[in-house]
């Protein structure tokens, strides 16, 4: 690294300038006004921090950082995992290792914040500061494992050749899925599906006549009840990450006081009873489909997830939005209604030269796409 750039370890994006973090994400709902959200309550799922390489003007890049214990099962699911949970505390305990992360468990993809001006050499040199600074840190820190976690874009083919040389592994991870709105009205999207996936659409939505729906900004009298939407439909999800999942104390009340005008809660109700929501994030030309939550059995009785889909798509024709974009999660549902994957990467490396060369080899078993229910019925089904 360059004499006279020097080294900051912030307590966390919000510790950053807001104007240098901005400069480079504008746009971003999960900019820094989202970090600063959820930031503020002090209580977050992991200690979190932030990398900031400097010179004489400022900012060059930046990143956010949260250390974990991560569970060398994580990217498993389903009978295999179960397997793995019974096994003793004193075998699980030998898996499980400290480790530094560059990216957060609340933003769909690891952000790399970097000064626009600079040459993509430069870039270069500095995204390699970045990389030495946190492998200092978690040197200091005592962490055996280092990742940048979701890595997509831009941000991945900036850093991809730096990390690669530096030894890391690059681990598949769960892609975002994205529709392309490119259709006018309602019908025209509906007509761009298979006959089927239409017709059971239509019949659905048939169904839930009687569903009342409300977009909101604020939501300070129903926080609690949406976290427990949120809780209720995480715990039944077929696929488990851990602590990945958790969010901090406070976020939807937290998100919904920082990002007025670019955050709304859409609400379902049945009969006066909140049975479902959907957080989306707005941004200029994508919807965000940020979480949802459900409340069972009316959800299912009602079919929401395919309720709210609709509703989704009729925001994005009312704002002009070009894409609509869904996450990590129920893949083939958001295939079979016309979405696309778009992949994002893991980065990984062990501070033991052994156990780095096994993460090499052991990449493909750790791939979370071979994991994931639905992607795997999906390769299952390409190689049939």
């Amino acid at each position: 690294m360059r004499r006279d750039w020097t080294v900051r370890i912030a307590s966390g994006v919000s510790s950053l300038a807001q104007d240098d973090w901005s400069a480079w994400y504008a746009d971003e709902a999960e900019g820094w006004p989202y970090y600063r959200a959820c930031e503020a309550t002090g209580r977050m799922p992991m200690p979190v921090a932030a990398v900031e390489i400097r010179d004489a003007e400022g900012m060059l890049v930046a990143a956010p950082l949260f250390e974990t214990r991560y569970s060398l099962d994580t990217p498993l699911q389903g009978s295999v995992a179960a397997f793995f949970a019974k096994a003793p505390k004193r075998v699980r305990s030998l898996t499980e290792w400290p480790m530094l992360v560059v990216g957060s468990t609340l933003t769909d993809r690891c952000h790399l914040a970097m000064r626009p001006s600079l040459p993509v050499d430069v870039q270069a040199q500095a995204i390699a500061g970045l990389i030495g600074a946190v492998e200092a840190e978690a040197k200091g820190r005592g962490a055996k494992l280092i990742a940048f976690k979701d890595l997509a874009g831009h941000e991945r083919d900036a850093a991809r050749g730096v990390l690669r040389q530096k030894g890391y592994t690059e681990v598949v991870s769960l892609p975002c899925a994205m529709l392309e709105i490119a259709f006018s009205t309602v019908d025209e999207y509906l007509a761009s599906l298979s006959s089927s996936t239409r017709k059971d659409i239509r019949r659905k939505l048939r169904r839930a006549r009687d569903v009342v729906i409300e977009h909101r900004e604020d939501i300070e009298d129903i926080a609690e009840e949406i976290e427990a939407l949120y809780a209720e439909t995480r715990d039944r999800s077929q696929v488990r990450y851990g602590d990945f999942e958790g969010l901090p104390e406070g976020y939807f009340r937290g998100v919904a006081r920082e990002l007025k005008g670019s955050a709304r809660f859409v609400l379902y109700r049945i009969d006066g009873v909140l049975a479902a929501f959907n957080l989306l994030f707005f941004e200029p030309g994508r919807v965000i489909d940020k979480f949802i939550g459900m409340r069972y059995p009316l959800a299912r009785d009602y079919d929401l997830y395919v309720v709210s889909w609709m509703e989704n798509i009729r925001i994005c024709l009312a704002r002009g939005a070009r894409y609509l974009q869904t996450g990590q999660t129920a893949y083939r549902e958001k295939l079979r209604f016309g979405s696309v994957l778009r992949s994002s990467s893991n980065f990984v490396r062990a501070r033991n030269p052994m156990f780095n060369a096994f993460i090499g080899f052991a990449a493909p078993w750790i791939d979370f796409t071979r994991w994931d229910p639905d992607l795997r019925k999906l390769a299952e089904h390409k190689a049939a």
